[in-house]
């Protein structure tokens, strides 16, 4: 690869992952192609192998990017309180997630395939976000509930975790899997990222008390 600037790598990185994104808005991981993340950016498909070596890294990427937002989200609440009209810590920590829905479609999705397809150096940048998300959902426990002991964070953090993992798909069901359920006379309730979030934030915090 040309020898470039930091700056000019992280900004055709970036302009990859923005591509990735756009297409991800409504289309699945497995019909988006390097070919068609290329055409969305300013220099030809093939520059991308200079950048990510594989579709995965870049869905990786932009996972990273994700919970770096989160992470930012978090922060800013731990820092400014709860906003007025939230219905206390539960509601706020719920509006969170009700704003990373890009980033819960991600969860949802097949990781061990994704991380297994990229770079070490790029999982470990990945990872690292993830772990500054969990601080930062950490720092939020401790300045609303100085109370809470380590094992009761912890406690909270390993239940709310994987429930959010698995977050996305009982509140974005496609029609396909809508006419399915109906078919198979399955009753799919209608719930919010929000409305099912503060829920089980609010009866895991009595329990973590």
């Amino acid at each position: 690869m040309p020898k470039s600037s930091e700056k000019q790598v992280r900004a055709r990185q970036d302009e990859i992952v923005d591509a990735c994104a756009g297409l991800y808005e409504t289309m699945s991981f497995r019909d988006i192609t390097l070919k068609e993340i290329g055409q969305r950016t300013s220099f030809t498909r093939t520059s991308i192998y200079n950048y990510f070596e594989s579709r995965e890294e870049i869905f990786l990427a932009l996972a990273q990017r994700e919970y770096d937002a989160w992470a930012a989200d978090l922060d800013a609440l731990a820092a400014g309180g709860l906003p007025a009209g939230e219905d206390g810590f539960a509601g706020a920590l719920a509006r969170t997630l009700e704003r990373r829905t890009r980033m819960l479609k991600l969860m949802a999705m097949n990781l061990y395939d994704m991380e297994d397809n990229a770079r070490m150096e790029n999982l470990v940048a990945f990872k690292k976000a993830y772990h500054a998300a969990i601080l930062a959902l950490t720092r939020c426990l401790r300045v609303f509930y100085p109370a809470m002991t380590q094992e009761e964070a912890d406690r909270f953090l390993y239940l709310f975790l994987p429930f959010v993992f698995g977050l996305y798909p009982y509140t974005s069901a496609t029609d396909k899997q809508r006419e399915a359920m109906r078919l198979a006379q399955v009753e799919y309730p209608r719930f919010t990222v929000y409305q099912l979030a503060r829920s089980m934030i609010e009866r895991l915090l009595p329990a973590a008390l």
